[in-house]
């Protein structure tokens, strides 16, 4: 298989190809990527003199590139994670998300259908469906009507029905998954969790928007790598699969008091900041479908994995102190 991966420098696209090489050693990965601030190649060290695997750095929104590159280097297969994904900076200066989350996906399935991609899986979020009432047991589903409710959500939306779109109308071979919030290995410290972690490593306090009730499901990355993994070799064409967590109404206040008695830390460093506009209360998924017609289920419970990522943060520091000394003034609050 010879998979073009966008956004493979970020977060959850660098970690799915260091699971895809290790997982599926024959096969040719390269990696586009515009190398915005989330982008890091140092998060693909481990995999950089793989003969298999190429970074090439572009903006998935020049066609000419996109299409040399799918016919060039005979990609069969799409795995699109390339996306403005920080809630906060959408809401701040929606532009670019309209741009890359848009006609980013545009361009990229016009390349997929004019070089007869055998499958394009489209990688969206669980924040596309809106928000759920904190005391509801509801959950999202596949048929759950989309509600986005931030420029970034709508931006998402706006991908998905595209992608959907190529399917109906011109038979494109897609595949798309929803997930929920993941955490884990090489994720930016502006997010939640790694904020909270770099935060209390530094001595720092650690934000909290409002009451801090806001609930989500958690997905260590990992598993969601695990599960694009079977969707695209099982999936069926044309189908949507939702991917969640083994965290069932757990408050981002709950995560950082769980992230503190970890670490050693006593509350002192939650610090209570103003929401933010259109804050989402409550994001649950219901993944039975993969689960049922696919046989995945996620194996990291949530402590494991904040132990896990915790330990990652505290060996490698070097990585996130850059990060952090470079976007000091975008680093100030969460995206829960």
């Amino acid at each position: 298989m010879k998979i073009l991966v966008t956004g493979g420098a970020g977060f959850i696209g660098s970690n799915f190809i260091i699971y895809w090489l290790k997982k599926h050693p024959q096969d040719k990965i390269i990696n586009l990527d515009k190398l915005t601030y989330a982008g890091n190649l140092e998060n693909l060290k481990s995999v950089e003199k793989n003969p298999n695997y190429q970074f090439v750095k572009g903006d998935i929104c020049d066609q000419k590139l996109v299409n040399s590159l799918i016919n060039n280097e005979k990609i069969d297969t799409i795995v699109h994670f390339a996306a403005e994904t920080h809630v906060d900076r959408s809401i701040t200066d929606p532009a670019p998300f309209i741009k890359t989350n848009i006609e980013g996906t545009y361009t990229l399935l016009e390349a997929a259908l004019k070089n007869k991609i055998k499958r394009f899986h489209h990688i969206s979020t669980d924040e596309v469906f809106g928000a759920l009432p904190l005391e509801t047991n509801e959950k999202f589903n596949e048929k759950t009507p989309y509600n986005p409710r931030s420029p970034y959500s709508a931006s998402k939306a706006a991908s998905d029905h595209l992608v959907r779109a190529y399917y109906y109308t011109y038979d494109l071979p897609i595949t798309i998954s929803n997930c929920s919030n993941n955490y884990g290995p090489f994720q930016f410290p502006e997010k939640l969790i790694p904020l909270a972690i770099t935060n209390t490593i530094e001595g720092k306090k650690i934000p909290v928007y409002g009451d801090g009730c806001h609930s989500r499901d958690w997905l260590y990355v990992e598993d969601h790598c695990r599960a694009i993994d079977l969707i695209i070799h099982k999936g069926k064409i044309g189908e949507t699969y939702l991917i969640g967590g083994l965290t069932e109404n757990v408050s981002n206040l709950s995560i950082i008091k769980r992230i503190l008695k970890i670490m050693g830390k006593n509350e002192n460093y939650i610090e209570f900041v103003k929401d933010r506009p259109g804050h989402d209360r409550k994001y649950a998924i219901n993944w039975s479908k993969i689960k049922q017609q696919l046989g995945w289920k996620p194996t990291v419970d949530l402590d494991t994995g904040l132990k896990l990522t915790i330990d990652w943060y505290l060996k490698n520091q070097d990585w996130w102190k850059k990060l952090k000394a470079v976007n000091t003034n975008n680093i100030s609050k969460n995206n829960i």
